[in-house]
C-alpha cells in the first residue's frame, strides 16, 4: 500500500508569442523570489473554455497583445508525483493588436537573449524555460 497526496491546480496554458524573431515575456514580481521574473504570459484555463482561448486571454490580460493563429507547440505535466495541470504551450506569430513597445509589464526579447538569460537564472520559472528551450531546439533544426 502506498499513500498518494497531490495538488490539483487546474489545467494551465501559455502562449510564446514570437514577432520578428523576439519573444513577448511578461515581467512581473514574484514573492516566491522576491524579484522581477521574466516568463511567457499563461495561466488557468477557466471552466468551459478552450486551452486556446485561455493562452489568447492570458497573454492579452498580461500584455496588451492579442494573438490569434495559433498553433500547438508542447503538452507536458509539469510534475508526476505531486502537480495535477496538465500544460498546453501555444505558438503564435500572428496578432490583431500588438503593442511592440516595451512596457513595466512586458518585453519583447530577442530569442538568443532568452536564452542566455536562461543559463544566467534571469529567468528562472519552468514553464519559460521548458518552451524557450523547445522552440529554440525546433527552430534551430529547421
Amino acid at each position: 500500500d502506498k499513500e498518494y497526496f497531490f495538488s490539483d491546480h487546474g489545467e494551465r496554458s501559455a502562449l510564446l508569442a514570437v514577432s520578428n524573431g523576439k519573444v513577448l515575456l511578461v515581467r512581473q514580481y514574484r514573492l516566491i523570489i522576491n524579484d522581477l521574473s521574466y516568463e511567457i504570459p499563461g495561466g488557468r484555463v477557466d471552466v468551459n473554455e478552450t486551452p486556446e482561448n485561455a493562452a489568447i486571454r492570458e497573454c492579452f490580460e498580461e500584455t496588451g497583445v492579442k494573438c490569434k493563429n495559433l498553433k500547438s507547440l508542447l503538452s507536458y505535466h509539469p510534475d508526476l508525483d505531486i502537480w495535477k495541470n496538465y500544460t498546453r504551450i501555444f505558438l503564435s506569430e500572428e496578432f490583431s493588436h500588438i503593442s511592440e513597445d516595451n512596457s513595466e509589464s512586458h518585453v519583447w526579447m530577442p530569442m538568443e537573449h532568452c536564452i542566455e538569460m536562461i543559463f544566467s537564472q534571469q529567468i528562472v520559472d519552468s514553464l519559460s524555460i521548458i518552451v524557450l528551450l523547445a522552440y529554440h531546439t525546433k527552430i534551430n533544426k529547421s
